[in-house]
């Protein structure tokens, strides 16, 4: 057995069950073994009995087969806590597996534990009442994001090669950039969410975070597809592995704009600078046509925060308002700010907001076919305690967290968070590329593009 789990990436992993070099039971018992030793508090659920049954018998010939796979906690897996991070909702389970969890085991992975997220996945730092805050594993003292926080902080800390990740506002991108790893946020529906999927304010998409961006494309190949358990879900692509490097002569044709803050949000200055030079980096490297343009986009957080507690009330049922208490202080404080004040004038204006939002993101698309902006104002902030305010010594509403992700999600274009560097402290930094709907595979390439030339660490380096 070796003494802990493997630090590559999982299409190597897999290649090395094939080789007959490792087994998959031997890196099922190092992955529990990393957990069972971890401080990073990433993990909320083990399933270790079935796990191993399921390494045992593992087919390595599948994508996915015998790697052991970590669950978000927001994904139905039959069996599994249902709790969403939240303290009144301790005592439920899933029914049945989630449609990608489905098609992760049919492509061979091994459900192996659950990771934390933030309560109903509500903010971009993974601290709950249930459960405690997780841990940046390249500083525990600060926070690997959210709200796919246990699973960042896991494949960062190298607990597991293969964990789920959603993004409803940012919490694919938000914690790979805070980790240090790719993550890909794919056109809205590319990746079913039901069964019996909320959608609030439709703009959540299932995914995960990675080491590579190979694995990236893997898992976009074994997930994606209609399922009629989810009305919004989109017809199936095949071949983005395969495809990976493919679209050279259309990458170095591209208009790219470069607009650090997307006319929306403070961006501190190291991270300013940082991303500005990584930008002009890919942008020779790829031949890409940097092109200027004027963006100013709405911010939109009040009203995606405002609209998005839907889904959480319709999740807390009648256990709402007695359960007040027991909630984490943002999401108590935004259902009742909601039950005040969202009547059909809110909404209206809200839904006013998404066309400006829309309308704005349509225009800045046909004026280019790429933007590269941050994917966070600064690096990661503290692990527990309220959102900050000030960014690299700039202030800023604390609305700013997640002001450069969510644009993506309300018009639903996909987009990857790229790392390309460090800061001062020693935190990672992250490009965030932007593209036009379903050109998931060009987000790929240059990403590709990028790794090759510009290999990021796999794990974190921990002080």
């Amino acid at each position: 057995m070796p003494d802990t789990p493997w630090t590559g990436d999982v299409v190597s992993l897999v290649d090395a069950f094939r080789a007959g070099d490792h087994t998959p039971t031997d890196e099922l018992d190092a992955t529990l073994a990393a957990v069972d030793a971890s401080d990073l508090n990433a993990v909320c659920h083990i399933d270790a009995e079935a796990a191993h049954q399921a390494a045992a018998t593992a087919d390595v010939t599948k994508p996915f087969g015998g790697v052991p796979l970590a669950i978000k906690e927001l994904l139905a897996v039959a069996g599994w806590p249902a709790a969403a991070g939240s303290v009144p909702l301790a005592d439920r389970t899933f029914a049945e597996d989630s449609v990608s969890v489905r098609r992760l085991k049919a492509a061979g992975a091994v459900a192996a534990v659950q990771t934390t997220s933030s309560e109903f996945g509500g903010t971009n730092q993974t601290t709950t009442r249930l459960h405690g805050a997780t841990r940046n594993p390249w500083n525990p003292e600060r926070t690997p994001g959210g709200s796919s926080g246990g699973s960042a902080a896991g494949v960062a800390g190298g607990l597991f090669t293969l964990a789920t990740a959603s993004d409803g506002g940012g919490s694919i991108r938000i914690p790979a950039g805070f980790c240090g790893l790719y993550g890909l946020k794919s056109t809205y529906g590319r990746i079913p969410r039901g069964p019996g999927i909320i959608l609030g304010n439709a703009t959540s998409v299932e995914g995960s975070v990675s080491r590579s961006v190979r694995d990236s494309a893997r898992f976009l190949d074994v997930t994606n597809g209609f399922d009629l358990g989810d009305p919004k879900s989109l017809p199936r692509v095949e071949g983005y592995e395969a495809g990976l490097g493919s679209h050279a002569d259309e990458v170095g044709s591209l208009r790219v704009a470069v607009v650090v803050d997307l006319g929306c949000a403070v961006v501190g200055p190291e991270t300013t600078e940082l991303i500005t030079g990584a930008a002009e980096e890919l942008i020779a490297l790829t031949g890409m046509r940097r092109v200027e343009i004027d963006l100013h986009l709405p911010n939109i957080m009040g009203a995606w925060g405002l609209t998005g507690t839907i889904g959480n009330r319709v999740t807390l049922g009648d256990r709402w308002p007695s359960a007040a208490a027991d909630l984490t202080g943002a999401m108590r404080v935004g259902l009742e700010r909601s039950e005040e004040h969202l009547d059909l004038d809110a909404m209206a204006r809200a839904e006013s907001r998404r066309v400006d939002l829309n309308n704005a993101m349509a225009a800045m698309f046909r004026d280019v076919d790429i933007v590269l902006a941050a994917t966070n104002p600064a690096p990661a902030f503290d692990a527990e305690g309220w959102l900050p305010s000030v960014f690299e010594g700039v202030e800023a509403k604390s609305s700013n967290n997640g002001a450069l992700t969510a644009p993506s999600n309300i018009f639903g274009n996909p987009a990857a968070a790229l790392p390309v560097g460090l800061s001062s402290d020693g935190l990672p930094i992250s490009l965030q590329i932007l593209a036009p709907h379903h050109r998931e595979d060009l987000l790929l390439d240059l990403s590709l593009a990028w790794e090759r030339e510009r290999p990021w660490p796999l794990l974190a380096a921990r002080p």
